[in-house]
């Protein structure tokens, strides 16, 4: 008897903190997002109580920083040190006077609270977030959190590969076409962050036609659409041969162009274009460097996208300007560019001279004065790769 009491003395105060440890366990696994959805009600609804419960870590040797305990012991122990003594007094006595079939009932209600407590898996969460994608009927509320639920989930590059062997990948392709601006723009950022840097998905999002979407969509009237629209197209395609071909095919640099060349559109949407054009240019000059015999792609000689390149420098966006730079250095190092294009149709020597008085007056600014001369060591770069390249030009022989 006196096992059985110690058990139910365990469970008990577990009961009595209310499922908190429980919910902070389900907290843990999805990165601080508790997953709920309309068929799961009575769990958000806890889930938003146990929000408004003080914290319980004040052991952390028992109580680990992921809200997670080591060993039943090390719970039981940490459990008994942050109770009231009188009612786990109060709790022994009445449990000794339980009857045989009050204890069967203890048991099956200790059985549900034991598997409130099992942490789902990434892959399981990932199993209910698909599975509500797929179900027509749900609401626009739900939905959303599902695509928010996968947001977060598909940042490991594991769970990201698992995404498509999961149906993930065609459910979130599909949202790219709901009627709600909000559901797409989501589903854009869930494509972007799950073909960062991994080439497995980015193979997958081109054989399934989301590009084509995704660059659409970058023409959208709602501006958090056609940003996140574009960062997932940028995470397609960097260093992702096949995904740059059909962007270019499809007309992407144009997109890019008529993007900086347009002031009136929001500079986020412009500092992404700049900083998309100064890394598909950098891959072009490593190919360059390492003898590649990839054919360059003409845009990077057109005049007019050159030109757009440089007029960013004028922005009054310290952080657009940067970005230029960078662009326009990289469009300098690469051998098929000219350097007259860049001095009399793009004015790029008088682009730099403006930048440089505009730094120096910065530099007063003491708050302003270590970033200005960072932008000024690039600026001078940037200069030094302009005159150099001139140079070339004046010293063949005619």
């Amino acid at each position: 008897m006196a096992k059985v009491v110690f058990f139910f003395l365990l469970v008990s105060m577990m009961m009595m903190m209310g499922l908190c440890i429980a919910e902070r366990a389900n907290e843990s696994s999805s990165g601080g997002l508790f997953w709920a959805t309309g068929k799961d009600e009575e769990a958000a609804a806890a889930e938003e109580e146990a929000e408004e419960l003080p914290p319980l870590q004040d052991n952390k040797d028992d109580f680990q920083e992921d809200h997670s305990f080591p060993s039943l012991d090390s719970m039981f122990q940490w459990a008994i040190g942050h109770s009231d003594t009188e009612k786990l007094k109060e709790t022994a006595n009445d449990i000794q006077r339980l009857s045989a079939n009050e204890l069967k009932n203890r048991q099956l209600e200790i059985k549900e609270l034991m598997e409130k407590l099992k942490v789902p898996s990434d892959a399981e969460l990932m199993q209910i977030a698909i599975a509500d994608l797929n179900n027509s009927f749900l609401s626009l509320e739900d939905r959303h959190r599902a695509l928010e639920e996968l947001l977060i989930l598909v940042e490991p590059i594991d769970n990201a590969n698992d995404l498509n062997k999961l149906g993930g990948l065609v459910a979130v392709i599909k949202d790219l076409n709901n009627s709600e601006p909000k559901i797409r723009t989501i589903s854009a950022w869930i494509l972007g962050k799950a073909s960062q840097n991994n080439p497995v998905v980015q193979k997958q999002i081109v054989e399934l036609g989301a590009l084509r979407k995704l660059m659409i969509m970058v023409k959208s009237s709602s501006i958090e659409e056609a940003i996140k629209a574009l960062y997932a197209v940028s995470a397609v395609i960097r260093s992702n041969v096949d995904g740059q071909e059909l962007f270019y095919s499809e007309g992407g640099d144009l997109i890019l162009q008529d993007i900086m060349g347009n002031s009136s559109i929001d500079v986020r949407l412009r500092r992404k274009s700049a900083s998309l054009v100064a890394s598909l240019v950098a891959e072009s000059v490593e190919g360059q460097l390492q003898n590649t015999n990839k054919a360059e792609l003409h845009f990077f000689q057109n005049r007019l996208f050159l030109k757009s390149v440089v007029d960013l420098m004028a922005s009054t966006d310290l952080d657009l300007q940067e970005k230029a730079l960078m662009a326009t250095k990289s469009l300098l190092e690469l051998t098929s560019t000219e350097a007259l294009d860049f001095k009399d149709f793009c004015g790029l020597d008088g682009a730099l001279e403006r930048m440089r008085v505009q730094l120096e007056e910065l530099m007063l600014d003491e708050d302003g004065r270590d970033f200005a001369t960072d932008m000024d060591n690039l600026r001078r770069e940037v200069e030094f790769i302009f005159r150099s390249k001139l140079e070339e030009v004046t010293l063949v022989p005619t």
